[in-house]
């Protein structure tokens, strides 16, 4: 039973992240706006890509480390 909650978790994850870098979403931030020269759009590309991975990874290793014990 644990391993089919943490599909449905990974699953999620993974329509959470197409949900936020699909274009309605990004749409908000095609402003013409920079933010220490980068373009804010760029930024937000990549911090919510970095922002599923750390959830992944920090999913996995609880999850790990609770079927350890």
């Amino acid at each position: 039973m644990k391993e089919e909650r943490k599909k449905q978790f990974l699953w999620a994850i993974f329509i959470f992240g197409l949900f936020l870098l699909n274009y309605p979403v990004l749409a908000i931030y095609d402003i013409p706006e920079r933010w220490l020269g980068i373009p804010l759009l760029f930024l937000m590309v990549f911090g919510i890509w970095l922002f599923l991975i750390i959830a992944m990874a920090i999913f996995l290793r609880k999850s790990n480390s609770k079927a350890d014990v």
